[in-house]
C-alpha cells in the first residue's frame, strides 16, 4: 500500500521534510512550540498558551522574548519546507495545506471515504489513511496537557476509522484481516465490548468456532475478574449466535437475534449497573441446597445503597471472593476484612456487594453489628445468642459457654452454607467465635486491621477518587446543580478531602438547602477550624464518627495524635513521633494509630523511611483537640529534631561556607544509630525531606517560634545553594524574617537578610542584594558578629564584581580575607582568595589570577572541598582560554562540569557548559557546542539568573553566524543584547561603593554609580 508522506508528520514522532528529505530541527523547546503550532494548524494559538506549553512550572521572565527566539529559529528552517510562521494577534499560526501535514491529510481521506458510503473509494481512502499513523502521535516529545484534547480527539477519529474498515472488511468476507486487525485493537482497547463481539463473529464465520468461544470465555473472565460485571446484551447475542451455528449475513439478517435461552425481563437492577448482574441460576454450585434446612431463613442484610458510587475494582474483589463460585463445596469459609479510617463507607461497600451475591446463598444472610467503636464492644457470647436466635434457636436451647454457642453455630450453617456480615469489629478476639465452618463466606468491616485471621483477604478502603466523589455529590444534589458551579464542587471535594461521609453530609446539607448556592458552602467550609462544625447534617457528622476512634486510643497514642495534628497536611519520617513523645523507639506508638487507621502509611521513601500522614479532616479533628501545653511543647521538640537533624546533614555537605546557626534554638537529637543511617547520604537525605524542612520552618513561624524559624531556615541554606532552589530559599527566609522582626531577634533579622541577598545575587537583582547585603553587614556589626560581617561584606564584593567595579570588588574581598584569617576560618579563606583571583582575571591580570587562584586550589583539596575545587577549576579554565591554551582549559573546565554534576549543582554545573560550549564553538566543534550550550540556557531560564542567559544566547548567535546562519544569529544576538540591556538596569540601580571605615551615618556611601556592565569582554551599551 502506497502511503502518502507529507511534509510535516506528528502522527509519530514529529518528522519534518523538504523534496522528500529529513529537515532537522534542533532543540527540544523549539520541537515542542512547532509541534503545538501544528496540532492546530492553520489557527492562531495564542502566545500566552505556547509559554505555558514551553514551560509548565517554571516560567522565565523573558519567556515571551525566549518565544520569539524560538519562532525566529524555526522560520530559518522551515522555509525550505515550504512552510511559514505567520505573527497574528494573539500569537501565531502556521498555514498548511491538507497535503502538507499527516494530521490534515487523515482527516480529509476519512471525510471523502465517509461520503462515499460503502464503496470500494471508501475502503481504500480509510486503508490510505489508517497507513499514515506511524505510533503513538508526537513520542519522541515530553508533551503537554494542553495537548491532550486534541491528540484524543485524533485517537478517536483513528478507532472510529479502524472498525469502520473492519467492518467493510467482514462485509466483503474477509474475516482473516478483519481478525488480525481486531487483534491489535483489542490490545490498545481490552474492554471494547463491540470488537470484542466483531471478532468472536469473525472468527466464527471463518470457520474457528473454538477460537471464537475461547475469545467470548477471555472477554467475560476480563469483565467478571476486572470490573465485576457480565457481558452485555450484544456480546452475550454473539455467543449464542456460535452456539446455535448461525451462517454469516449473507444467508442470515444482519442482526443477531437473541439467544434462545436468554429472556429479558425489564432494565437492570442498581446492583447489575455497578456491580454485574447476579450470576445465572446454572452457576450455582450443585452442593447448594435448593431449599433451607429447616428452622428459620434469615435474611438480615441492610438495606442496599441506592445511590451507592464507584469503587469498581473493590466491588470486583470483593464480590469474586464472596461468590460460591470461586471455592470448592467442602472448603473452609471465604474470609475477607474490609479496614479503613472513619467515614471512608467500609459498611456501605459491605453491604453493597453482599447484597450483589445474596442469590448465591439461598440458606440465608446474617448480619451483626460488633459496635467495634463504642465504650464497650459488643460480647461474643451476646453476639452468638443474636445469630442463634436468627437460625431458629429458642431461648431455652441457648446453650450457656461462648464455645458450646459458638459450636452450635458452626452446625447450624454447616447444614446450609450461609453469608454473614460483621459489621464494625473490635478485634480478632472478637471475631473469631463467629466465624462458620466450611461452605460459607463472611466479610468483616473494622477501623482497625485484622490481620491474624488465617486464610483472610485483606482489602484496605481509600477515599474516593475525585471523579467518584463528583459523582457521589451530583447523585445528591443533582447533576444539574453541581454543573452550573462545578469549580465550587471541587473545592468543596477537597474540602471533604474526598471522604464519603463527608461527602454525604455535604451533600445532605446542600440537598436540605435548595437555594444556597455551593459556593456558600465552599466558603464556610475553607476554614480549617471550623470545617468539622460545618459537616454535620442530622446524625450523621463527621467529628462523631472521628471522636469515636479516638477515645479508645491510649494515652500516649492520644498525645501523639493530638500533636501530629499540629505538623501540617505533608507526609512525616516515623521518627516525628520518638520526638513528640521525648524517647526513643516510639514505634509501638506509631503502630498503634496506624492499626486504628487514624494515622496513614503512605510509603516508604527512597532513603527507606516508612512515612506517615494524617488525612485532612482526621488532622482537623487532631487540631481542634490539641490546645495544650504538651501539644506545643512537643511541637517544640519536633522543630528541635529537625533543626538537629539538619545541621548534622548539612556538616557533611561539599559546601557549607556561608552557613548561619542559632546558637538558642532548641535541639532534640534522634538515636545515634537512626541519624548516622539518615545523613549519610546527606544530599539523599536533603532530597526525600526538603518539602518537609520548608513546611517545618512554617509551623515555627505560626506558632510564635522565630528562633527554631530563622535557624531551620538558615540551616537549610547549603542545601537550597547546591540544588539550586532559589523559590523555597526566598520563601523560608522571608517568613523567618518577619518572624525575627516581631520577635526584636537581631542576629536572626541579619541572617536572614544576608541569605536573602544571595538568592538576589544570583538572579541578578543586585540594588535588592546590595541593600539586604548593607542592611545585615551593620547588625553583625552592632552584634560584634565577625564572621557575620565578613559573609556580607564577600557579599557586597560579589555584586561589585558582577557589575564591573573591580577595584571595588577587590577591596571589599581583601577586607574580608584579612577577617577570615584572623579567625582562623580555611574554608572563607579558600573562598576570597578564590574571589580575588577571579576579580583579576576579569581585570587582566592573569599572573595575579594564577597565583591566588593557585593557593585556593591548594586550600579546596586540603579541606576536601570538592565543590570550591570545582569553582577554582572553572576559573583556571577560563584562565587557560585567555592564555590561548584550549587544551587545557578544556580539560578544566570538564573537570569542574564532572565535579558539580557529580553533586548535583546545576547553577554551577551550568556555568561550566555555557564555558565549555565556549570553548567549543572556538574549535567548530558545533554540534556539542550547540548541546552544552542549550542545556545551560534551559537551566539559566529556570533559575532566573538573566546574565547566564545573556552570556549563554550570545554563544548560540556566535555560534550560528559561524555557521552562516544569519538571521538566527541576529535574533539570538538582539536577544542576548535586550537582556544585558535589563541587567544595566539593574546595575545602574545598585549604588555599591568602596568600604569605608564606620561612621555614625552608616558604613557604605552609595553616590557611585558603576560604568557599562562588562560580559565577555564586549561593553553593553
Amino acid at each position: 500500500m502506497v502511503v502518502d508522506q507529507p511534509t510535516f508528520s506528528v502522527l509519530g514522532a514529529l518528522d519534518v521534510r523538504a523534496s522528500g528529505r529529513p529537515l532537522r530541527i534542533a532543540g527540544t523547546k523549539p520541537r515542542i512550540l512547532l509541534a503545538s503550532l501544528l496540532l492546530h494548524a492553520n489557527h492562531v494559538v495564542g502566545a500566552d498558551l505556547l509559554v505555558e506549553v514551553l514551560w509548565p512550572r517554571h516560567r522565565p521572565r523573558s519567556a515571551h522574548a525566549n518565544l520569539r527566539t524560538y519562532v525566529s529559529s524555526l522560520r530559518g528552517v522551515l522555509d525550505a519546507a515550504g512552510a511559514r510562521i505567520q505573527a497574528r494577534p494573539p500569537g501565531y499560526v502556521i498555514e498548511l495545506a491538507p497535503g502538507q501535514l499527516d494530521a490534515l491529510l487523515f482527516a480529509d481521506l476519512i471525510a471523502r471515504a465517509r461520503a462515499a458510503g460503502r464503496t470500494e473509494e471508501a475502503f481504500d481512502g480509510l486503508s490510505r489513511a489508517l497507513g499514515l499513523w506511524r505510533g503513538t502521535p508526537l513520542a519522541d516529545l515530553p508533551g503537554s496537557p494542553l495537548w491532550d484534547g486534541r491528540l484524543q480527539s485524533l485517537a478517536e477519529l483513528r478507532l472510529g476509522a479502524a472498525e469502520e474498515l473492519i467492518a467493510l472488511r467482514m462485509a466483503r468476507g474477509r474475516y482473516a484481516d478483519a481478525i488480525g486487525e481486531l487483534r491489535g485493537l483489542l490490545k490498545e482497547h481490552p474492554f471494547r465490548e463491540d470488537l470484542w463481539q466483531r471478532l468472536i463473529l469473525a472468527l466464527h464465520w471463518s470457520g474457528r468456532q473454538a477460537e471464537a468461544l475461547h475469545a467470548y470465555a477471555t472477554v467475560r473472565r476480563q469483565l467478571v475478574t476486572e470490573l465485576g460485571i457480565e457481558p452485555g446484551t450484544d456480546l452475550r447475542r454473539a455467543h449464542a449466535a456460535v452456539l446455535a451455528g448461525e451462517l454469516p449475513p449473507a444467508a442470515t439478517p444482519p442482526d443477531l437475534p437473541p439467544p434462545a435461552a436468554e429472556t429479558v425481563s425489564g432494565p437492570p437492577s442498581r446492583a447489575e449497573t455497578v456491580a454485574g448482574p447476579p450470576p445465572p441460576a446454572e452457576t450455582v454450585p450443585h452442593h447448594l441446597p435448593a431449599v433451607p434446612a429447616p428452622g428459620s431463613t434469615p435474611h438480615q442484610l441492610p438495606s442496599d445503597i441506592p445511590d451507592f458510587t464507584g469503587r469498581s475494582e473493590d466491588v470486583a474483589v470483593l464480590t469474586r471472593a464472596l461468590s460460591p463460585v470461586e471455592r470448592p463445596p467442602d472448603g473452609p469459609p471465604s474470609i475477607v476484612v474490609v479496614v479503613g479510617p472513619p467515614g471512608v463507607g467500609k459498611s456501605a461497600l459491605a453491604v453493597h456487594c453482599a447484597h450483589a451475591v445474596r442469590t448465591g446463598y439461598p440458606g440465608g444472610q446474617l448480619y451483626l453489628d460488633l459496635g467495634g467503636t463504642e465504650y464497650a464492644p459488643a460480647d461474643p457470647g451476646e453476639l452468638l445468642a443474636e445469630a442463634l436466635r436468627a437460625l431458629g434457636v429458642g431461648e431455652a436451647g441457648l446453650p450457656c459457654t461462648v464455645r458450646e454457642r459458638s459450636a452450635l453455630y458452626r452446625s447450624l450453617l454447616a447444614e446450609r452454607p450461609m453469608l454473614v456480615l460483621l459489621d464494625d469489629a473490635a478485634g480478632a478476639a472478637q471475631v473469631r467465635p463467629l466465624l462458620p465452618g466450611n461452605g460459607c463466606a463472611v466479610l468483616v468491616t473494622s477501623r482497625r486491621r485484622i490481620t491474624e485471621l488465617p486464610g483472610a483477604l485483606q482489602l484496605e478502603l481509600d477515599v474516593l477518587s475525585p471523579e467518584e466523589a463528583e459523582e457521589l455529590l451530583g447523585r445528591i444534589v443533582g447533576s444539574e446543580r453541581l454543573g452550573r458551579e462545578r469549580e465550587a464542587a471541587s473545592a468543596i471535594l477537597r474540602a471533604c478531602g474526598y471522604l464519603p461521609l463527608a461527602v454525604r453530609v455535604a451533600g445532605a446539607r446542600l440537598a436540605g438547602r435548595p437555594r444556597w448556592s455551593l459556593g456558600v458552602l465552599r466558603q464556610r467550609l475553607e476554614d480549617e477550624a471550623g470545617r468539622l462544625g460545618e459537616l454535620r447534617a442530622g446524625d450523621l457528622e463527621v467529628r462523631g464518627s472521628f471522636d469515636r476512634s479516638y477515645r479508645l486510643l491510649p494515652d500516649d497514642a492520644a498525645l501523639a495524635f493530638r500533636a501530629l495534628g499540629l505538623l501540617g497536611p505533608q507526609s512525616l519520617p516515623g521518627w516525628v513521633v520518638d520526638a513528640v513523645l521525648d524517647r526513643h523507639r516510639a514505634d509501638d506508638v506509631t503502630d498503634v494509630l496506624v492499626d486504628v487507621n487514624l494515622l496513614q502509611l503512605v510509603g516508604t521513601d527512597p532513603i527507606g523511611q516508612p512515612r506517615y500522614r494524617l488525612h485532612d479532616l482526621v488532622r482537623c479533628n487532631a487540631r481542634e483537640k490539641a490546645g495544650g501545653a504538651p501539644e506545643r511543647h512537643a511541637l517544640i521538640r519536633v522543630l528541635g529534631a529537625w533543626m538537629a537533624t539538619t545541621e548534622s546533614a548539612t556538616a557533611r555537605l561539599p559546601t557549607t561556607l556561608f552557613s548561619l546557626t542559632s546558637a538558642r534554638a532548641t535541639r532534640w537529637n534522634l538515636a545515634e544509630d537512626t541519624l548516622g543511617r539518615l545523613t549519610a547520604d546527606p544530599l539523599s537525605w536533603f532530597d526525600v525531606e526538603h518539602e518537609a524542612l520548608v513546611g517545618a520552618v512554617r509551623l515555627a513561624v505560626d506558632a510564635g517560634l522565630a528562633e527554631p524559624a530563622w535557624g531551620l531556615a538558615a540551616a537549610l541554606v547549603p542545601y537550597f545553594d547546591l540544588r539550586c532552589h532559589f523559590e523555597e530559599w526566598q520563601s523560608t527566609h522571608r517568613i523567618a524574617l518577619d518572624a525575627a522582626r516581631l520577635a526584636q531577634d537581631r542576629y536572626g533579622e541579619a541572617a536572614m537578610l544576608r541569605g536573602l541577598a544571595q538568592v538576589c545575587l544570583y538572579q541578578d537583582r543586585y540594588a535588592e542584594a546590595t541593600e539586604m547585603f548593607r542592611r545585615s553587614l551593620t547588625i553583625f556589626h552592632e552584634l560584634g558578629d565577625v564572621r557575620g560581617e565578613a559573609t556580607s561584606i564577600c557579599g557586597l564584593g560579589a555584586v561589585n564584581q558582577f557589575c564591573g567595579e573591580h577595584l571595588r570588588a577587590l577591596a571589599y574581598f581583601r577586607r574580608a580575607l584579612a577577617m577570615f584569617l584572623a579567625m582562623g576560618d580555611q574554608s572563607g579563606e579558600a573562598y576570597a582568595r578564590q574571589a580575588i583571583g577571579r576579580v583579576c582575571l576579569a581585570s587582566g591580570d592573569p599572573g595575579q589570577a594564577s597565583k591566588w587562584l593557585g593557593e585556593a586550589l591548594r586550600l579546596a583539596r586540603e579541606l576536601g572541598d570538592s565543590h570550591r575545587e570545582g569553582c577554582v577549576s572553572m576559573q583556571f579554565g577560563r584562565l587557560h582560554d585567555l592564555a590561548a591554551e584550549p587544551e587545557r582549559a578544556m580539560r578544566f573546565q570538564g573537570h569542574a562540569l564532572d565535579i558539580f554534576e557529580g553533586l548535583g549543582d546545576l547553577h554551577c554545573g551550568a556555568y561550566a557548559m555555557q564555558s565549555l560550549g565556549g570553548l567549543q564553538v572556538v574549535r567548530g566543534d558545533q554540534s556539542h557546542a550547540s548541546d552544552q550550550l542549550e542545556r545551560s540556557l534551559l537551566i539559566f531560564q529556570r533559575l532566573g539568573d538573566r546574565s547566564g542567559e545573556a552570556a549563554t544566547v550570545q554563544k548560540l548567535g556566535e555560534l550560528h553566524r559561524s555557521a552562516g546562519r544569519t538571521r538566527l544569529a541576529q535574533d539570538y544576538l538582539h536577544h542576548a543584547l535586550a537582556l544585558r540591556r535589563e541587567l544595566r538596569g539593574g546595575a545602574d540601580l545598585a549604588g555599591v561603593a568602596e568600604p569605608s571605615a564606620p561612621s555614625g551615618d552608616g558604613w557604605w556611601s552609595r553616590d557611585a554609580v558603576p560604568p557599562p556592565l562588562v560580559l565577555d569582554g564586549n561593553a553593553v551599551e
